[in-house]
């Protein structure tokens, strides 16, 4: 059994119940019940499922694809995605091809429709599951019996054309996975998948292992940083000083190293809280820059923790079932939580929330952000999750 330092728990308690009321808000705890197998589920052979999201929110699905791929062990699976997510299938065994057509382009659209179209067509699928379920996919399902396709079988939501199957009315619950899985339980399709189900090739797994490896990065060790969000979600940013505090305060309770992962538009953040927390604890902070997007699995199962604001590589972090802390203010955690019986979401509480702008009408940075407190934080890192007066727990 691996060690952890004495101070550090190895996992989440249960948190407090939701203030919704609604139970099926946080989907890594309540799933819907699906009604008994259907009769039509025995000529399904082949599937296409749609899922043109963003990178978080593809992972999130990823859950749901796999809920899909259970309930048909002898079917072919195809995915229908865009190029930023289709990374995260890389080498997946689960599926028979991917359909990387971003049939909403803003240049020869027409031409990536009819593409898409004929793609379709030819794939001969008896099921097609729309994740997406936006008017752009609507429209395209509803034109495939014109281009001479026709898929006995359409799952998706927001009113019954062009779907043969729909769930509008499980539709109140605010969380997105709790909404597809809703969506699989009307066609009779369980949800069993508790956290994104991605495939690590075995390539990547060992090359990032080599790599901690070389950085002197021991198993159960080591904590980890997200502390990024795309460019136009600055105002979702904790901020580097409070990262940075966080880390001194954990590094001084027995934790070998902090590890920072970021894409591009982090790197400025990432380099600094380096350069912040390395000025008393030299030697003791990690930059890991060039990961495949697949590899953050990898590392963070290797955790003892991770903290991340909302950002969509926490919902692939999601996938390695560590401790994974998401910190919220702009964005509600009951609908952007990344799912997994180890997540939990942190909310101050009080004040201006969940008003997803661009910019703070308050001051010139987040409050919501600001009064999360880094000494809360590690508290709730190192003795147990439990709600405070300042902070929610989710």
């Amino acid at each position: 059994m691996t060690s952890h330092p004495q101070s550090t728990p190895s996992g989440f308690p249960e948190p407090a119940p939701e203030l919704d009321d609604d139970p099926s808000v946080l989907p890594s705890r309540r799933c819907p019940v699906a009604p008994s197998r259907p009769a039509w589920h025995a000529d399904v052979r082949k599937i296409l499922i749609v899922k043109w999201s963003a990178l978080g929110d593809v992972a999130m699905a990823s859950a749901i694809i796999d809920d899909v791929r259970l309930a048909f062990p002898d079917a072919s699976l195809d995915l229908n995605t865009l190029a930023p997510a289709s990374a995260l299938f890389s080498g997946d065994p689960r599926f028979r091809r991917l359909l990387v057509i971003d049939a909403r382009a803003r240049t020869r659209r027409l031409q990536h429709a009819w593409r898409w179209l004929r793609e379709v067509k030819s794939g001969h699928y008896d099921l097609l599951v729309d994740l997406q379920s936006s008017d752009h996919t609507r429209l395209l399902i509803a034109l495939l019996p014109f281009a001479g396709s026709r898929i006995r079988h359409r799952l998706g939501w927001r009113g019954r054309f062009p779907y043969t199957l729909n769930a509008m009315q499980s539709l109140r619950t605010a969380h997105p996975a709790a909404r597809m899985q809703a969506l699989l339980a009307s066609a009779g399709i369980e949800s069993r998948t508790r956290q994104p189900a991605l495939h690590v090739p075995e390539h990547l797994a060992k090359s990032v292992r080599n790599r901690l490896t070389r950085d002197g990065l021991r198993a159960q060790q080591f904590g980890i940083f997200m502390p990024g969000s795309q460019a136009g979600g600055w105002l979702k940013r904790w901020g580097v000083e409070n990262f940075a505090q966080l880390g001194r305060l954990m590094l001084e309770r027995g934790v070998s190293h902090i590890v920072l992962l970021g894409a591009r538009d982090e790197a400025v953040d990432c380099r600094r809280i380096a350069q912040m927390i390395g000025s008393s604890h030299p030697g003791r902070v990690v930059y890991l820059t060039g990961l495949h997007v697949l590899q953050i699995i990898e590392v963070g199962s290797q955790s003892l923790w991770m903290v991340a604001n909302d950002t969509g590589i926490a919902h692939v972090a999601a996938a390695c079932n560590r401790p994974l802390v998401v910190l919220c203010g702009p964005t509600d955690p009951r609908r952007v939580k990344p799912i997994g019986p180890q997540v939990r979401a942190l909310q101050a509480r009080g004040g201006c929330l969940n008003c997803y702008g661009k910019s703070c009408r308050l001051a010139a940075a987040p409050q919501c952000m600001s009064r999360i407190a880094p000494t809360g934080v590690s508290r709730m890192l190192l003795d147990g999750f439990h709600e405070t007066s300042d902070v929610a727990i989710y």
